[in-house]
């Protein structure tokens, strides 16, 4: 591919235009405003300037890579592109909407992607020109850095759009996992379950933030404990998708965790808001609990 188009400049977003600006492929950047998309292309600027720092790339890589992405006000550029990455918060309705205008201008043999963590693949493709050409395409968080991408076909998705879609993933240097258009797909829906079961845990008293975070990173050998990494992904995006995998499986299960959807209620929302299951407003963080 030639050319992608990413719709939304959040941390998501940013991380995916990165990562293909790396591999050689030119990005058109937008978000609701221009000025969002410039304020991303800072950042990956500061992120690319790190990696030169320690190394990693050249100042030749890193500024060959800038000038690959290119912010603009509108999806009328994105005409030119080979695949439309949506990119914006999980939340269905929303992501619609752009895929109804994003659809406008989808050239004829172009595909269009949504990095969903969550949400029916199927049932999107409703609200894109071609189903046949619609395909979940789930990055994981920090883009650049993880080795995964969930390639998720829906009911109509062509064999031709899967392969073309698996092709890109791996000219990024990223393993693929092809999962069936089931809610969560693979990796979130076991992730997600225990992080909101971590919750409960929290919630009921049984043990506190730090010890619960230390016996799954001892005793499970995971590198992050689950309410830490609840903070790293955002509390709101975590019980977006705990609320999509229970309101579509019905499934009791699934039921969000009440102290999970409080913490949200305070905007308590974990790293990015300076505070979640942990505290960030100083140099090291501290449990809240």
């Amino acid at each position: 591919m030639r050319t992608v188009g990413v719709i939304g400049a959040g941390q998501m977003g940013s991380g995916i235009s990165q990562a293909i600006a790396q591999s050689g492929i030119k990005v058109l950047l937008s978000d609701v405003e221009i000025s969002l998309a410039e304020k991303a292309r800072i950042g990956i600027e500061k992120a690319l300037v790190r990696l030169v720092s320690r190394d990693k790339i050249t100042p030749a890589e890193a500024d060959a890579a800038l000038g690959r992405i290119i912010p603009v006000a509108d999806y009328a550029p994105m005409a030119e592109a080979d695949l439309i990455i949506e990119a914006a918060t999980e939340r269905e309705e929303i992501k619609r909407k752009i895929f109804e205008a994003a659809g406008k201008v989808l050239a004829a043999d172009a595909i269009l992607a949504s990095n969903t963590s969550s949400i029916p693949i199927t049932r999107m493709a409703t609200s894109s020109p071609d189903p046949g050409r619609f395909i979940g395409l789930h990055f994981f968080n920090p883009v650049p850095v993880m080795g995964l991408i969930e390639v998720i076909p829906g009911l109509a998705t062509s064999p031709a759009t899967v392969a073309r879609t698996r092709a890109f993933a791996e000219s990024l240097g990223k393993q693929v996992v092809l999962a069936e258009d089931e809610p969560g797909f693979v990796v979130n829906r076991i992730l997600l379950p225990m992080i909101n079961e971590a919750v409960f845990v929290l919630g009921q008293g049984t043990a506190n933030i730090a010890d619960i975070d230390k016996g799954c990173r001892l005793g499970l050998n995971h590198p992050m404990g689950p309410l830490e990494l609840a903070d790293f992904v955002g509390l709101d995006t975590c019980l977006d998708i705990v609320r999509v995998l229970y309101n579509t499986t019905g499934d009791s299960k699934y039921r969000p965790a009440p102290l999970l959807m409080k913490y949200v209620e305070a905007g308590w929302l974990g790293r990015k808001s300076g505070r979640g299951f942990y505290d960030y407003s100083g140099d090291v963080p501290v449990p809240t609990r």
